[in-house]
């Protein structure tokens, strides 16, 4: 891939372990120790731009414009989570290079879910 070669269906999955540098506690967007929402965040968006990121030409790469989430349940440090992201549309017409759902599980647990814009831009 790497000319362009958007469609629908790409798929791509992060994962991470909860520390106490990525609890709520650490980004000070909460007072429990548990994984922080802005840290479930990155990983959807990471998710995203791993999706689209080797169909795009060498000179692009995507950027997030819009963002949607929701946190269900809250994950304790030493848990392992993973965000997958599937590009479900492609909107060339305002260079957009698509939108990406994005799961957050936990032990196959949907934790979180949401949906990611990207647009491509010259890197």
């Amino acid at each position: 891939m790497g000319q362009d070669e958007l469609k629908v269906g790409l798929k791509a999955t992060t994962e991470t372990v909860v520390t106490k540098d990525n609890t709520a506690i650490s980004m000070k967007s909460g007072d429990v120790e548990v994984f922080a929402t802005p840290a479930m965040v990155a990983l959807m968006e990471e998710a995203a731009v791993a999706c689209v990121s080797s169909a795009l030409p060498k000179d692009q790469t995507s950027v997030g414009t819009y963002l949607e989430v929701k946190h269900l349940a809250a994950t304790p440090v030493g848990m392992k989570v993973k965000a997958e992201a599937t590009l479900e549309q492609i909107d060339g017409k305002r260079n957009r290079g698509g939108e990406a759902r994005a799961i957050y599980c936990i032990q196959k647990q949907i934790s979180g879910k949401g949906r990611v814009e990207e647009i491509k831009v010259k890197s």
